[in-house]
């Protein structure tokens, strides 16, 4: 049998050789296509690296982090969740592409030419990540188009995971290119034991846990049991709202899905941004996420919608110090309704504050792990059905991801922008913020089913955003 590669390390991230339960959620529903979790980022370069240097970068990069040369197995005979394995094929060929851009070359072109990448299924036997280097965009520059599973890494995972293709020098020297990771392909008994002591180390670590919660549930129960009792019925309160079905979005005019996308861009200036959430008593990610609400809030009214209320998904990210360099993924899905209608932006701010800061503390938090064990024991079609019940409800998703705060290279060219852009997963629109120097950078993703006039849209999101920062 092969070496186990749990505790494998890098020198950006540490992954483990299985995924986890929420990781192998994210993977078996999409047996519907519309709960595809894929994240693509568009990176825009000045100038054009040179090519061959290009390729040996993701070449170690590939060596040095185990995902990139990793395919999922899944057993149907096991209970264990789908194991990573080196790929005995791995071709860099396949992963690495590149492209003419199309038109004029300008970034609305580039972002035409990432819809398509973005739409398009993982090759389930290979490696799941894709990138596709543009060359010839106007004024000389270029750009690539990265790919990768949400069952890889969140969005704070896979900066730093991008970190590993980055330099923060043009002029740093090559880093040294190591061997390739040792490929063996378990047998199926291989597969029964190794799945068996995986189900044996989580059992017993659980029932360690099991017996140190049992003993402080006792104890408290001793020295306060009504206060016990509360937390308790928090707890079960708080489980049954997460799990909680809403299979129908809230917005009379945006309800509509398909499996299609529709990509566009804006930049603020972060520093603008954090005057303005100063004087509205809130911070960066209240801003973002006001200008989400308030736009939306406009939207409706420009097509004579009477809304009142949506509902929004957001990833609260759990990574703490123990966790800060593990690969994968480290966030908590949470859904919240929130109100649309505010006689002024301080208190369309702290409204969203304190949804945000709710949903941030909800004690279901903390029991996503177990309810994601449990629920992946259920057959994949059952599962996909209550997951795509929860998702298919979202009117919007909304992501803050912190970037990089000095400017970086890759192959030797400056990067300018980076703009990422989340999966739909069942919302009618996905937009994600990434910081990147003095920049925030926000990318749209809207399913043209649910916005069926995108351009009006985004100049609705430019000008509640340009209200907003006009407060610093």
């Amino acid at each position: 049998m092969a070496e186990s590669t749990e505790d494998q390390t890098t020198d950006v991230q540490h992954f483990d050789d299985r995924m986890s339960d929420s990781d192998a959620l994210m993977w078996s529903i999409e047996k519907d296509p519309m709960l595809r979790s894929t994240i693509t980022t568009v990176m825009l370069l000045d100038g054009q690296p040179d090519i061959d240097q290009l390729q040996r970068v993701f070449e170690r990069a590939s060596r040095s982090i185990p995902r990139l040369r990793q395919r999922v197995r899944s057993n149907p005979l096991s209970i264990a969740p789908p194991r990573w394995e080196v790929d005995p094929n791995f071709d860099l060929r396949y992963h690495l592409r590149s492209a003419r851009a199309i038109g004029e070359g300008t970034v609305r072109d580039v972002l035409d030419m990432a819809v398509p990448i973005s739409m398009q299924g993982f090759d389930r036997a290979r490696p799941l990540w894709e990138a596709t280097y543009v060359d010839g965009l106007k004024d000389g520059g270029s750009a690539l188009i990265l790919k990768i599973h949400h069952s890889i890494t969140d969005g704070v995972g896979g900066v730093e995971l991008m970190l590993e293709l980055l330099d923060l020098d043009p002029s740093a020297p090559e880093r040294e290119i190591g061997p390739a990771p040792q490929v063996h392909v378990m047998n199926q008994a291989e597969r029964f034991i190794d799945a068996f002591i995986h189900e044996s180390k989580r059992g017993s670590d659980a029932l360690g846990r099991v017996i140190s919660t049992g003993t402080d549930t006792l104890v408290s129960l001793r020295h306060d049991p009504v206060g016990s009792f509360n937390s308790a019925s928090e707890i079960v309160s708080s489980a049954l709202k997460l799990l909680a079905p809403e299979s129908q979005p809230m917005s009379l005019i945006t309800h509509n899905r398909s499996l299609s996308s529709s990509f566009d861009v804006l930049t603020m200036p972060l520093d603008v941004a954090k005057k303005a959430g100063r004087s509205l008593g809130g911070t960066i990610n209240d801003v973002f996420l006001a200008g989400i609400v308030s736009a939306l809030d406009r939207y409706h009214g420009e097509h004579g919608a009477n809304q009142q209320y949506l509902r929004m998904g957001m990833p609260i990210n759990v990574r703490g110090a123990v966790s800060n360099n593990s690969g994968g993924n480290e966030w908590v899905p949470s859904r919240f309704v929130v109100e649309l209608r505010h006689s002024s932006l301080p208190e369309l701010v702290s409204h969203i504050r304190t949804r945000a800061l709710e949903a941030r503390d909800e004690p279901a938090n903390s029991l996503v792990g177990p309810l994601s064990n449990l629920i992946n024991r259920l057959p994949t079609t059952i599962v996909t059905q209550v997951f795509g019940m929860m998702m298919k409800g979202l009117d919007f998703q909304a992501s803050n991801v912190p970037g990089s705060p000095l400017p970086v290279f890759i192959a030797g060219a400056p990067v300018t922008s980076v703009f990422p852009f989340g999966p739909l997963a069942g919302a009618g629109i996905n937009i994600t913020l990434l910081s990147y120097v003095n920049d925030l950078n926000i990318g749209v993703n809207i399913d043209p089913a649910s916005i069926s006039d995108p351009d009006v849209f985004m100049e609705i999101l430019r000008e509640s955003y340009d209200e907003i920062l006009a407060l610093a």
